[in-house]
């Protein structure tokens, strides 16, 4: 296996853990979310920070999650003439989709997100919400690890595309559970 194949697997196992730990947040938000509907029409009581905790828990959720939802082909696409085409066609596509679209948008999301990230942990910016979560630059912290989650997984399925063009096998993504069972 090439060098490149090997890099790309890295980047697959990486997105493939962290997806499945962000994933948990799924059950937190239930939780969370039945807790404050119990408080609010049993008990009449409403907590900023619990309801603050759960939009930031679906942020988070979201955002850390797509580049495994990317890994696992689970993004929306329009494919009416993707779903029929050969290997080398949809290696094609995915090749330019990856090197004309997604990354040039990274790195926009990155230029203009980064300066706000970095202004919210001057201040270490907290809610406006008098009870709220004082960790507002924590949130958008997650802004830029969307950015480099989904870039490197744009990437790794840039490199998939190109094996397959120059003829090599092409390499399935490689998980977390692949590592168990060897």
């Amino acid at each position: 296996m090439s060098t490149l194949a090997r890099f790309a697997g890295l980047i697959d196992r990486t997105n493939d853990i962290v997806g499945r730990w962000i994933s948990w947040l799924t059950l937190f938000m239930v939780l969370v979310q039945f807790a404050l509907v119990i408080m609010r029409y049993v008990f009449g009581v409403g907590s900023i920070l619990v309801q603050e905790s759960l939009i930031y828990a679906h942020g988070t959720l979201f955002m850390i999650a797509a580049g495994y939802t990317l890994l696992m082909d689970g993004h929306v696409r329009v494919d009416v003439f993707y779903r029929a085409a050969p290997p080398r066609r949809k290696a094609m596509v995915d090749l330019c989709g990856v090197l004309f679209l997604l990354l040039p948008v990274c790195i926009l999301l990155w230029w203009t997100s980064f300066p706000y990230v970095i202004e919210s942990w001057k201040v270490l910016e907290g809610s406006r919400e008098t009870s709220g979560i004082p960790g507002v630059f924590l949130l958008k912290s997650v802004i830029p690890a969307f950015v480099v989650l989904i870039g490197l997984q744009g990437i790794s399925l840039a490199i998939k595309a190109l094996l397959v063009l120059t003829g090599q096998p092409p390499a399935r993504p490689t998980t977390a559970d692949d590592e168990r069972s060897v």
